[in-house]
């Protein structure tokens, strides 16, 4: 009787190893996976080559599929307040966070429209002579208007027989996050701000680089967009309204029918971090008015691409 007991006794004890050694194992693999998610949060990698076309000006522009996100800061307006020291009021505008559904997809610029391809197009520089520019072929064309934008959009299109258009500000955020839900595309520490955007960190006067630089010299979201954060702030087709969330529709929404002040999205070269979320709404009173640190990117609508995305591509009927 005695050898039963402890033979019971001793597998019990292997029991024990046995489960203790599983927790061990299982609490390892909880924090390895922690560590990964964390580490790779938001790399900006790309899961596949983005579709990309290039139009008869030298502008790329990626293909963006329909879906659904989340509109507006996932961060509440107390916590932005107190983590970059400002008024929850400044962020209201963000807020309610709801649902949107682009139904349709589209191709967005790769990158801000640049000095080269505002020229080519509109055979002027208003840029030229400014402060707080390079002059550069490569580098956004800046002291742009929202109505030179508009113009700009007008003229290429009637140039390629195709049209080209603003993004509304849900394209533009949706674009942005390209399937994150995090504070930035790549993720929720502004300490990372460097590598994708140039910004007050890196491009302010007392670092003698005060202007706009070179397009797509930082790393890209996920769906292939360069400077979405920062360079420039870019102008969008919506007229502005603080509490348009409120009632904003659910699909494909285009801002308020009417207004007098008109939405940029992403910050500048000459913004702080909080400036540079996807959820940052800035407006400007003077729709008309140019400044050093305003541009834009443009939206051609269009039907799913029939092309892959390794081909050579550009011709209209891959498109």
């Amino acid at each position: 009787m005695s050898d039963i007991f402890i033979s019971d006794a001793r597998k019990d004890r292997t029991r024990a190893k046995v489960a203790a050694v599983f927790c061990i194992v299982t609490l390892i693999a909880i924090i390895l996976i922690g560590v990964f998610v964390k580490n790779h949060e938001g790399t900006g990698q790309l899961s596949e080559p983005p579709t990309v076309i290039t139009n008869s000006v030298g502008m790329k522009l990626v293909y963006i599929p329909d879906g659904s996100f989340m509109m507006g800061s996932g961060d509440s307006a107390a916590q932005l307040a107190r983590e970059y020291n400002m008024y929850e009021e400044q962020f209201a505008d963000e807020f309610p966070q709801h649902q949107v559904h682009i139904s349709k997809g589209f191709w967005m610029g790769q990158t801000e429209v640049t000095q080269g391809q505002y020229k080519s197009v509109m055979n002027a520089e208003p840029w030229s002579g400014q402060d707080n520019v390079q002059e550069d072929a490569n580098n956004p064309a800046v002291f742009v208007s929202w109505d030179d934008a508009v113009e700009f959009c007008t003229k290429l299109s009637q140039k390629e027989g195709i049209t080209y258009r603003l993004p509304t500000e849900a394209e533009w955020e949706y674009a942005c996050r390209a399937g994150t839900t995090t504070r930035f595309s790549f993720g929720n520490r502004d300490s990372s701000l460097g590598d994708y955007a140039w910004f007050y960190g890196n491009a302010a006067y007392y670092l003698g680089g005060d202007y706009a630089h070179s397009v797509g010299q930082k790393k890209p979201n996920r769906w292939g967009l360069y400077d979405m954060h920062g360079n420039v702030s870019e102008w969008c087709s919506d007229w502005y309204d603080e509490n348009y969330y409120s009632n904003s529709p659910s699909v494909d929404p285009k801002g308020p029918s009417h207004g007098r002040i008109r939405c940029l999205r992403g910050g500048s070269w000459d913004s702080d971090g909080v400036y540079l979320r996807c959820s940052f709404r800035n407006y400007l009173i003077f729709p008309g008015l140019r400044t050093d640190v305003d541009g834009f990117r443009v939206v051609r609508p269009s039907q799913a691409p029939r092309v892959e995305p390794n081909n050579p591509a550009g011709s209209e009927e891959n498109q």
